[in-house]
């Protein structure tokens, strides 16, 4: 395939993404004085905007790459839950799977920036695992979307959606329809996805799940580590984000090794979600691991050129991509 029916392929593809779904809430404005009360700036708010984040910044970085994603999530029964489908409809994506509960509290992370700064982050959240009623209800809504879903993203950000249990009986059934399954984790559920197709942490939550040091410049033990963990867990690929480093790729067939591109750094927020959906829709069209390799590590960058979680620009991904392929 060109680089150019790659892109158009994409628009074909169906993708469930099941995890974390929070709100990111931005305030600007200008700093002028101290506070008398305490040696604080006082921001003087200029703008307020809430965007979708979490699993819900993932459908969007899908949408943007013109497939169609469909979100599956535990919110809670809340204004914030509001929030989130209200968001959703005017991107013309299905509610359909997101559940509240009174149980739990819909994440959202306020943060506040002035001239370009993120002065401060206010996290209103829940990190609780859900319970079994809650698993079975998640479970039934999965079956209920994934009919003729091309892959299937977990958006794992250790906010309690995601349990073991879920985890294991949507890989298992996955497995069973060949659907590929790529994961975007976190340290509580690291070693409970046995046997997913890709498996894309970055290099602070490998050092974590892993519990030992990894010297990114030592290619050697690096490929050490990641091959011992993808065997461990029975995975087929793992793609590791190394920030300014780029990224590193392994399968059973190829190991790929890519320098990060140099750009202008603004803001490396929702760079990992980018990253997820190029290699989530390069797995559902089966394309080679240095394509896949590639065009996340491209994406990734891309990103970090805008301030606050963006999802990916489609013209500008393939522009950049037709200089390399």
């Amino acid at each position: 395939m060109t680089i150019e029916q790659i892109f158009d392929a994409f628009n074909h593809l169906k993708v469930l993404i099941i995890g974390d779904v929070m709100v990111d809430s931005y305030v600007w404005g200008q700093v002028e004085r101290i506070s008398p009360e305490a040696p604080v700036p006082v921001v003087n708010v200029k703008k307020q905007e809430k965007r979708l984040g979490g699993a819900a910044n993932v459908a969007l970085n899908v949408q943007a790459l013109g497939a169609t994603p469909i979100l599956c999530a535990i919110v809670g029964d809340d204004d914030e839950a509001k929030t989130v489908t209200h968001l959703l409809e005017q991107q013309n994506m299905t509610t359909q799977g997101i559940i509240r509960q009174k149980r739990r509290i819909t994440t959202v992370k306020h943060r506040i920036l002035a001239s370009s700064q993120q002065l401060l982050r206010i996290d209103n959240e829940t990190d609780t695992l859900i319970n079994e009623e809650e698993e079975n209800i998640l479970l039934a809504k999965f079956q209920e979307l994934a009919v003729g879903v091309n892959v299937i993203i977990f958006e794992d950000y250790d906010k309690g959606v995601l349990t073991p249990r879920v985890i294991e009986k949507i890989i298992a059934w996955a497995n069973t329809h060949q659907i590929p399954t790529v994961v975007d984790p976190k340290k509580r559920n690291f070693w409970s996805y046995q046997k997913a197709t890709l498996f894309k942490p970055n290099l602070k939550e490998l050092r974590e799940g892993l519990k030992i040091e990894i010297d990114a410049n030592n290619l050697e033990s690096l490929a050490i580590a990641v091959a011992t963990f993808r065997d461990k867990m029975q995975l087929d690929t793992a793609l590791i984000t190394l920030s300014e480093r780029g990224v590193f790729a392994l399968s059973p067939q190829e190991k790929v090794s890519l320098p990060a591109h140099q750009r202008e750094i603004a803001d490396v927020s929702g760079a990992g979600d980018t990253v997820v959906s190029i290699a989530a829709l390069c797995k559902a069209l089966q394309l080679d691991l240095p394509t896949l390799a590639a065009l996340s590590n491209l994406g990734g960058g891309l990103v970090c050129e805008h301030l606050g979680v963006v999802p990916i620009n489609k013209q500008k991904l393939l522009a950049e991509a037709q200089k390399l392929f």
